[in-house]
């Protein structure tokens, strides 16, 4: 896998961007910190933009698997180029007209991206590479996300926030050139049957759901995919408010550094423990252990059980995420990848503003303590829940390429 240079293009470009998207996501914090006073204005300004992606969602899928993928990730990533121009246009006229022009177009950008890269995984290394792949992807994405924030909070020590977004533009530009330099082979007659099949599809997403209820292993795996979810969509919340219940700054950083490194090891792991161990094991056992860490929690008041949490979750999501993408690019046939994946990142979209939202509310209901052992218990009752479905109807999730959906 190491000697093939689409790997090393694909990771590379994954770790620039990250840093541009980390930089640009501190930089417009720091911009709404000082323009809008309001936190319910600032999530109606950063849910324009999920909004915008959610949209367009079917529009890409469709557009992904009627095309080469090639052409689609340089034309989105030279939108993410273009975009970053609205923000220095914002900067230069205070206006937050301009940033959610920024935000949308952003978002539209990655709709079409993000999608088209998961789509291109599999046409460019082997089948027995792509739980590894994908565990360093994720890896490198956990990397720029460290990174990226540490850079962006030493820049606003010593220069203004257009700082942010020329680091932004330039991290965006050299993502687009390594896109340039990507081969992927997508041969005539396949690329011709694709776009057929998706061409009869005018709903973007009609022919995903019989595929879902055709194979109930994808079904399960993509329900079971949400409810780490819960943790995730709630993490800086969650951190918050530990930190204001140690009555400790530093504990956040800590929390950051302990979760990245562990879920780092957790994508490194999942390659030797997916050679001995059943996918249906990993998937529930993972999806158990990160039930208990949001019980854990409870304890959040002492830092060294809070950290501990954090690094038992970060492990298992690391082990958990790089499993369900390898089942997804196997298992759904190919002429449907960028219609699931699209539709797949419009649930992701969805499901983290909902847990967003009512991690809000619950936290000023209920408390961090008792919001956690409620999170945790809805976990572990839904995946024993699953895991029954899975016993009782003999389900296999599988690994295997399945054939073309028939309809």
């Amino acid at each position: 896998m190491w000697k093939n240079p689409n790997v090393w293009i694909i990771l590379s470009g994954e770790l620039v961007a990250g840093l541009g998207l980390w930089a640009g996501i501190i930089g417009n914090l720091e911009f709404m910190q000082e323009k809008v006073p309001s936190d319910f204005m600032k999530s109606l300004i950063l849910s324009c933009g999920l909004l915008a992606g959610i949209l367009v969602g079917p529009y890409a899928g469709k557009l992904i698997d009627q095309s080469k993928k090639k052409p689609v990730l340089i034309l989105s990533g030279a939108g993410r180029v273009i975009s970053v121009t609205f923000m220095f246009i914002a900067l230069a006229t205070d206006s937050i007209s301009w940033m959610i022009v920024f935000l949308v177009t952003m978002q539209i950008a990655a709709a079409f991206y993000f999608p088209a890269l998961q789509a291109s995984i599999p046409l460019i290394v082997e089948e027995k590479d792509l739980l590894q792949l994908n565990g360093w992807d994720m890896n490198i994405s956990t990397i720029a996300r460290v990174a990226g924030t540490a850079l962006a909070g030493l820049v606003l020590v010593y220069a203004p926030i257009s700082a942010l977004y020329g680091i932004s533009m330039i991290a965006y530009l050299v993502m687009l050139f390594f896109t340039f330099m990507l081969k992927i082979p997508e041969t005539k007659d396949n690329l011709n049957q694709q776009s057929e099949k998706a061409s009869k599809d005018q709903s973007g997403f009609k022919e995903v759901f019989p595929l879902l209820k055709r194979d109930v292993g994808i079904k399960y795996t993509l329900i079971l995919s949400y409810i780490p979810m819960l943790f995730l969509g709630s993490f800086n919340l969650l951190i918050i408010s530990i930190s204001e219940i140690q009555d400790s700054s530093s504990i956040k950083g800590l929390i950051y550094t302990v979760e990245g490194i562990s879920f780092m090891l957790g994508s490194i792991a999942i390659k030797y423990i997916g050679a001995k161990w059943k996918t249906n094991n990993i998937l529930f056992f993972s999806l158990l252990v990160i039930g208990v860490t949001e019980l854990l929690l409870h304890f959040a008041h002492i830092p060294a059980i809070s950290l501990i949490a954090f690094g038992i979750f970060g492990f298992s999501v690391g082990c958990f995420f790089p499993t369900v993408m390898t089942i997804f690019q196997k298992q759904v046939p190919n002429e449907y990848h960028g219609r699931f994946f699209s539709f797949r990142n419009m649930l992701d979209r969805t499901s983290f503003q909902i847990v967003l939202l009512s991690t809000g509310a619950l936290l000023d209901l209920m408390g961090l303590e008792n919001m956690v052992l409620f999170f945790g218990t809805l976990s572990i009752c839904i995946t024993v829940y699953y895991l029954w479905q899975v016993k009782k109807k003999n389900i296999h999730i599988e690994t295997g390429q399945k054939e073309a959906l028939k309809v």
